[in-house]
């Protein structure tokens, strides 16, 4: 049992940031081979937020 699995807002590496799901919309998109329109469905995708303490370290 994962402890990421059940961290329903996201799931903390403290000193680094946070990861999260986040829910897409269907949007319009372009097919570049033939410029026919296409509909992108739905997705959930990973989002990361970098730590203040990591960012500081990195840029100072």
């Amino acid at each position: 049992n994962l402890a990421y699995a059940e961290a329903a807002s996201g799931f903390t590496l403290p000193g680094i940031g946070k990861l999260m799901l986040v829910e897409r919309a269907e949007r319009q998109g372009r097919n570049p081979s033939s410029g026919e329109s296409i509909t992108i469905p739905a997705k959930t995708v990973v989002k990361f937020r970098v730590a203040k303490a990591c960012k500081d370290a990195l840029l100072a």
